[in-house]
């Protein structure tokens, strides 16, 4: 019998943490009962990977009024009580061996008050916390609060990055080091198509979830006129800016809600227009595509600004603040990376249990 791994994850403004858990659930579910507490929208048209369990909790994240409920069944209130409820049954139920956590306590502080509950509780369990290359950085206090968490309740951190592209201590710095083991498994990416692609002769754009990604697209129709595009709005967009981009597109122009898999489109793609999330950019990486990065970045975000600077060092993209068509002529370079992230942590998990 395979021993049960509990899988806490929650999203709120894209799909970046989702699909990089469900990644990583697709190949753990080759040694290990795996159960995903889900803890945002759960987006149509892409399916979890088989052999996983869902228990989807009342989602949480923002909702067009700031962060709160986003099923109207609930109150904020209402959904933080059914939530909590529903992890420590769950928990209960399936007596787990390994508890991973998905970024916390390195983000997700909102939600501290259901995940420390839920590590507390966890007292037989191989404790870990699932965490992506680059952090937002620059709070020397958060980092020192996180840091206290990861000593006081975890076992292990798995880095889901090639060390010798970023390792974490680039971007978190407490004024005391960590005393809980770090792992790098190198990327996770999703299971890789064997086939040989023929590429097509029009641009894929697109900017993950969708949340924020009506900006980028309209830059992208504009100044790419004539050119044959399919643009991907993102399953997360909001209906008013999906409708307002259906009655502006030309006809070279093909907008898609969504597509399970953006890197079966990248691969038969003339060249790529996106943002630069963990997912999307190693999709760029292994795909190969010609890609101009418009990183997504705010006062308080600038991980995809990082990451695209370090992808564009190494010959796999180009950088840009606007869309600019004369960048995609180029040859990206092989990369020399880890994109075996998936199945190390796999491997990685199982030997720590035992």
């Amino acid at each position: 019998m395979k021993p049960a791994l509990l899988f806490y994850c929650q999203h709120s403004v894209g799909l970046g943490h989702l699909m990089r858990s469900y990644a990583l659930c697709d190949r753990l579910a080759e040694r290990f009962r795996v159960v995903l507490i889900a803890g945002g929208e759960l987006p149509k048209g892409i399916d979890p990977p088989p052999h996983v369990e869902i228990v989807a909790l009342p989602p949480l994240g923002m909702n067009g009024h700031g962060f709160g409920s986003t099923d109207p069944r609930y109150t904020t209130e209402r959904a933080w009580d059914i939530r909590l409820h529903r992890i420590l049954t769950t928990l209960r139920d399936v007596k787990p061996q390994v508890v991973l956590v998905e970024l916390f306590p390195f983000g997700r502080a909102k939600f501290a008050r259901e995940i420390v509950p839920l590590l507390g509780a966890a007292h037989d369990a191989f404790k870990a916390c699932s965490l992506r290359d680059i952090l937002v950085s620059g709070d020397p206090e958060r980092d020192d609060r996180a840091r206290k968490l990861a000593d006081a309740h975890l076992d292990a951190i798995l880095v889901h990055s090639d060390p010798r592209f970023a390792r974490l201590e680039e971007t978190f710095k407490p004024s005391r080091p960590l005393s809980v083991p770090v792992h790098y498994t190198g990327f996770v990416t999703g299971r890789d198509d064997e086939s040989s692609p023929e590429r097509g002769d029009h641009v894929v754009i697109s900017a993950g979830g969708g949340r924020v990604g009506r900006p980028l697209l309209e830059e992208a129709i504009e100044r790419l006129n004539g050119t044959p595009m399919r643009a991907i709005a993102g399953p997360l967009m909001p209906q008013e800016d999906f409708d307002a981009l259906k009655r502006r597109v030309p006809g070279n122009v093909e907008l898609i809600r969504s597509v399970p898999d953006l890197s079966k489109e990248l691969r038969h793609a003339a060249a790529s227009i996106s943002q630069c999330g963990y997912n999307t950019a190693l999709d760029l990486v292994r795909t190969r595509v010609p890609a101009l990065v418009v990183p997504y970045t705010t006062p308080e975000e600038d991980e995809q600004t990082r990451r695209a600077r370090r992808l564009e060092a190494l010959g796999l993209v180009r950088v840009a603040e606007h869309v600019d068509a004369t960048l995609l002529d180029f040859e990206p370079a092989p990369a020399k990376l880890d994109l075996d992230g998936a199945a190390t942590t796999r491997d990685l998990l199982f030997e720590l249990i035992a």
